[in-house]
């Protein structure tokens, strides 16, 4: 995705090893010794949302010396339920010319009037709430952009373990949702990770990174360290010429936004090995996913993995730490990603990589759910091209994605959170 610039930024503070986990002890007064390791963990159930938003942190950050991390997550905050939405702002305008969407995001009061976000209470469970988000068109206006959600979180994050587990997401021709992470007003020199990015009819999961200049991956990530590839980059048009190379293919390991010989703002893009099970309607069809993303500049590292029944089965201490995450003590399962098997992507920051770690900084996290546009309208004509002929536009295929919402706009059943 393509962050807007006008967004007031601010720093998470830190809390010290002694302190209880929960906000209250959170204190500024600790900044120039201790860092925080964070966690986020968001369940969406049953073709709808769950959310419980989980704030983590491991003993033994000091920047003074070499960063070291040990220890066990540590929870510090959850987010849940009607509460969940405090922990967000509702975006309320056109998408971002970088994005350029054929949507309008609505502010919070205006989605709940137009019931394109909702709370319910499960029948079968007093503890927990689900969230549902999706879009609607424009009462009266039926070919006008579509309105959407944006939420942009309210807390800042410098590191992180966010798991995502859903049971639907929005998939479909002309539709692009996204869960990432971002700072608007310094990208992209504090960087973009895009942790979950559906495309059209795409069914093979990536995770993306997206920042300034010196950030590549090449020769510090090792085969051994990953399961799946990077993304490549070809058909870039000839610097003399202007004529797309499809002679040259070469892998998109630069995450610079403006890397030579790469598509503009591709950054650098892992692939899951699992081809065509891993998103969008495959996932959708086997009952869900897991998303997980570990953000660990401490350790020297970036990973993520996708797990679902079309493809690797969830780990058991995944399926444990999400299912005991509003319990307390002893009887709360905390994460540990040693467990979990080898991440499909593995992004090398920190001392002794290509990219210092303060690439990436000060980020919060986006759910969106966008329409067309720079990316789904672009591929429109390659993921869809059956509907790209019958709505040409002159050869346009961000053009003929538009005409496709304008005239179908009652037709998108499955863009939805």
């Amino acid at each position: 995705m393509t962050p807007r610039n006008d967004e007031q930024t601010y720093l998470l503070s830190k809390t010290d090893e002694g302190d209880a986990p929960h906000l209250k002890s959170v204190s500024a007064c600790y900044v120039s010794k201790l860092v925080v390791k964070i966690s986020l963990l968001a369940l969406l159930l049953a073709a709808t949302l769950f959310f419980t938003a989980m704030i983590w942190k491991k003993e033994g950050y000091n920047l003074e010396q070499e960063l070291l991390a040990t220890g066990p997550y540590k929870l510090l905050e959850r987010q849940e339920g009607e509460a969940f939405w405090d922990a967000y702002n509702f975006y309320d305008g056109e998408d971002s010319l970088g994005s350029a969407g054929y949507n309008t995001y609505v502010n919070k009061e205006r989605a709940v009037e137009l019931g394109i976000i909702s709370t319910i209470q499960p029948p079968d469970d007093d503890r927990t709430s689900m969230l549902k988000m999706e879009s609607t068109v424009k009462p009266h206006n039926t070919s006008a952009p579509r309105l959407s959600i944006r939420l942009e979180g309210k807390r800042r994050y410098n590191r992180g373990l966010f798991i995502l587990n859903l049971k639907h997401m929005p998939t479909g021709c002309g539709v692009w949702p996204a869960f990432w992470l971002t700072d608007e007003s310094g990208w992209p020199a504090h960087g973009e990770i895009d942790i979950l990015e559906g495309i059209n009819t795409q069914a093979t999961a990536k995770t993306a990174l997206h920042t300034r200049e010196s950030c590549s991956m090449y020769a510090h990530v090792p085969d051994y360290a990953k399961t799946g590839i990077w993304d490549r980059a070809t058909g870039i048009p000839n610097t003399w010429t202007g004529e797309p190379d499809f002679e040259t293919s070469k892998e998109a390991d630069d995450c610079w936004a403006y890397a030579p010989h790469q598509w503009y703002n591709q950054g650098c893009v892992a692939t899951s090995s699992e081809n065509n099970t891993s998103l969008g309607e495959p996932v959708n069809e086997a009952g869900g996913g897991v998303y997980a993303l570990e953000w660990d500049p401490a350790n020297g590292y970036i990973k993520s993995w996708v797990f679902s029944s079309a493809g690797t089965e969830i780990p058991s201490n995944v399926n444990e730490a999400m299912t005991t995450a509003s319990l307390s003590g002893d009887d709360r399962i905390i994460p540990d990603t040693e467990s979990w098997g080898l991440p499909y992507a593995y992004f090398a920051i920190g001392p002794k990589s290509g990219c210092a770690a303060d690439h990436f900084q000060n980020m919060h996290l986006v759910f969106n759910l966008a329409f067309c546009g720079t990316v789904a309208g672009n591929r429109f004509a390659k993921d869809c091209p059956d509907l790209a002929q019958q709505y040409d536009q002159d050869g346009d295929s961000w053009a003929s994605c538009n005409a496709y919402l304008r005239d179908n706009a009652m037709s998108l059943d499955e863009a939805y959170w």
